[in-house]
């Protein structure tokens, strides 16, 4: 396993060297060597998976006494096959999308340099290599985004995403700091053991180390997941080539989660970080959501769209769902992925008609002639509360029994829930003429999706996580005080029962207050479309830093 992991590691590098050397003699056989490359390494990261997957016992290697050392696990094995597996359809797609730009070769280049540097990342096992790579990254997309040398806006929001990344680095820099000190080590396993030996053992300004540790460490993970606040830099990256958009989407960006899982056995020994990290990717979720709804670009849309999937994924994590997160992590590369590298061919279909799909399949489910008249609300209002519930209950019951016994299991199913109760509602509220017909399509695809989810979700629980008592301590961790959960979770369950119930009503007698909402509305979007004002807030913030700068410069040379 050793030996296939350093393979997949240095094959990049290694073809990153060579197109370098020989760029003037390869030509746009760069971009042949540079596919062959990442190919090679995606089978030595599936090969290290399948070992894994048979029973390979955890193991590290060092290139060096104490750094450069490579853990070979679960969590990075399939996190190669990932990475490796975007890289190669990015670097498939690219050969043709980037052989009218300029700096052909050049670009290969980076791509390589950025697979084999993220390979690192996911499979270091001391701090320095770790950091190394983690600081590397942002650099490597630094010149990615701003691959277009003639675009000013490529290279300003490049300018941005380097600088968000470099403050996300510090508190990560100074959580290693604070390990080496405490531990005299930068190996990460070692550390992880004496942590577990002795939880409070060592303690930083009165807190103990694995508090302040996992604080910072969720820090650096938000700023480098576009978590609120510190988002503002994905939706403007839409400058830099569609094949960069896609591996920063479908990979880069979902490194927070990453980080949050190598760092979980300092996790589980904490009490108060795991709820607020679930707060921040709650926040998270809903504004980029909301957010996405309103943008009149696609491509900024998918970026509001990622946003508020990297809240999901970091709110999985902050319920004690760690592997739950990583299996996140992966579907949403691959259908951001996929839906950036098509992007260009709905723009160019939409160009030459913007109506709705007119295939067969569409016909089928949803008549075009609306139906006369509507469903009783009543039926429709108990239906979209039982149905979806019904589903995730059967669902995690035949998987894992005692699922309901745990805080974060209920958040999710909860979560679930929502999501399938909108569903059938959206449903409800298409009107076609064939209702029944377009509801139990719907209802039988959510019961797919959820049991499919529900049967992989488990799987990846007990690939990565195979201790079941780890499983319950992270869960644990994430745990709140029980009467405040519960008067949370009725709360908000009171709360959207009596908004479906009351939007079901005015669906079905008529809005009263029409004009009144109309306002309301209207104002909502303008704010979202306007993106909260927050990117106007910051630039306003940047332009006064510069100016006091500038004058602070002046005022020194009269000192």
């Amino acid at each position: 396993m050793e030996q296939l992991i350093v393979v997949a590691a240095a094959v990049p590098f290694a073809s990153a060297l060579m197109i370098q050397l020989l760029g003037a003699r390869l030509g746009r056989s760069a971009a042949r060597l540079s596919v062959g490359a990442i190919s090679v390494t995606f089978v030595a990261a599936a090969g290290a998976l399948f070992l894994a997957l048979t029973g390979h016992a955890p193991t590290q290697f060092a290139l060096a006494g104490h750094w450069g050392i490579f853990l070979f696990d679960p969590l990075s094995t399939l996190m190669g096959v990932v990475i490796s597996g975007i890289s190669l359809i990015v670097h498939v797609y690219s050969v043709r999308y980037m052989a009218e730009e300029p700096g052909y070769p050049r670009f290969f280049v980076l791509l390589d340099l950025m697979t084999g540097t993220l390979l690192v990342m996911v499979s270091a096992g001391d701090l320095i290599t770790l950091l190394a790579a983690w600081h590397l990254i942002g650099v490597l997309l630094y010149f990615l985004l701003g691959h277009d040398g003639r675009s000013h806006l490529a290279h300003r929001y490049a300018s941005w995403t380097l600088i968000t990344y470099r403050l996300g680095d510090l508190p990560l820099v100074l959580a290693a700091g604070l390990l080496y000190h405490a531990y005299g080590t930068w190996s990460l396993p070692r550390i992880f053991a004496e942590i577990g030996a002795n939880p409070l053992g060592h303690s930083f300004l009165g807190m103990p180390l694995p508090e302040v540790v996992a604080t910072l460490v969720a820090l650096a993970a938000f700023a480098r997941s576009a978590q609120f606040l510190l988002h503002t830099w994905l939706p403007y990256t839409m400058s830099g080539p569609t094949p960069v958009s896609a591996l920063m989407h479908a990979g880069i960006v979902n490194a927070g989660g990453f980080l949050i899982n190598r760092f979980a056995p300092v996790f589980v020994h904490t009490t108060d970080v795991l709820p607020s990290v679930f707060i921040v990717g709650l926040v998270t979720a809903l504004i980029g959501s909301s957010l996405m709804l309103t943008q009149n670009d696609i491509k900024k849309s998918l970026g509001y769209s990622t946003m508020g999937q990297m809240g999901f994924m970091i709110m999985e994590c902050g319920v004690g769902a760690f592997a739950l997160a990583i299996f996140h992590l992966i579907s949403h590369g691959l259908f951001k992925g996929t839906l950036f590298l098509g992007s260009g061919g709905v723009i160019h279909t939409a160009r030459e008609d913007d109506g709705v799909p007119k295939d067969e399949i569409y016909t089928f489910v949803v008549e075009k002639r609306p139906a006369r008249t509507r469903k009783p609300w009543i039926l429709m209002a108990a239906i979209t509360l039982i149905v979806p519930v019904t589903i995730l209950m059967a669902a995690h019951f035949l998987v894992s029994q005692d699922y309901f016994q745990e805080q974060g299991a209920i958040v999710l199913l909860f979560f679930g829930w929502v999501t399938g109760a909108q569903l059938i509602f959206a449903t409800y509220r298409m009107r076609a003429q064939n209702f029944w017909r377009l509801a139990v399509l719907s209802i039988s695809s959510f019961a797919v999706v959820v049991v499919g989810y529900t049967l992989i979700s488990h799987a990846f629980e007990l690939f990565l996580y195979p201790d079941a008592a780890f499983r319950r301590l992270l869960f644990a961790a994430a745990g709140i005080n029980l009467v405040r959960f519960d008067l949370l979770v009725g709360l908000v369950t009171v709360l959207i029962v009596a908004g479906w119930v009351f939007t079901y009503y005015s669906e079905n007698n008529g809005r009263r207050h029409a004009r009144r909402s109309g306002r309301l509305w209207l104002t909502l979007y303008v704010l979202g479309s306007r993106e909260f004002y927050l990117t106007d807030l910051y630039t306003r913030l940047a332009r006064g830093l510069v100016a006091t700068a500038m004058r602070l410069n002046v005022w020194m040379r009269w000192v």
